[in-house]
């Protein structure tokens, strides 16, 4: 029997699938990519990492103007946990007053990569999305048992 494209790219999917979720059993119910998932899924880090990876070197207070709505402190703990992760170096200056540099790693530039593929793909089904949306919230709602569904 012949093997299909969609029947390797189902097949591929499951592999890496396994391969992610796999060891959740073996470590008790906790996937350890959790946390690293984590990390660049909030909107803080992936906007911080977008803006690094457009300017390539930025300095705290302009990182701040171009990220509309962040606070002082949620930039430092954003930038403090890209840093911890290897995504993203700071370089001090010893000046007056002191000059901090933050720009993304060889490894943050690599997770750049994936992101924009991501936007991409949110940009590509935009439409898609806020249509089904509409769809959803015009439902009307339906009572399952003694729950509104």
């Amino acid at each position: 029997m012949d093997i299909t494209i969609a029947d390797y790219q189902t097949d591929q999917v499951e592999k890496k699938l396994q391969k992610i979720l796999g060891n959740v059993e073996a470590v008790g119910g906790s996937c350890p990519i959790r946390t690293i998932l984590a990390r660049f899924s909030d909107k803080w880090s992936t906007l911080s990492i977008f803006h690094l990876g457009q300017a390539g070197t930025l300095r705290f207070n302009e990182l701040k103007k171009r990220i509309d709505g962040i606070s002082q402190r949620m930039l430092t703990v954003t930038l403090r946990a890209l840093e911890r992760d290897g995504l993203v170096t700071r370089q001090i200056y010893a000046e007056i007053p002191p000059r901090v540099d933050y720009q993304l790693t060889d490894l943050g530039r690599s997770l750049l990569v994936q992101i924009i593929e991501l936007g991409d793909w949110a940009s590509n089904h935009s439409n898609q999305i806020m249509e089904a949306r509409k769809r959803f919230d015009s439902r009307e709602p339906k009572v399952v048992g003694s729950e509104l569904v």
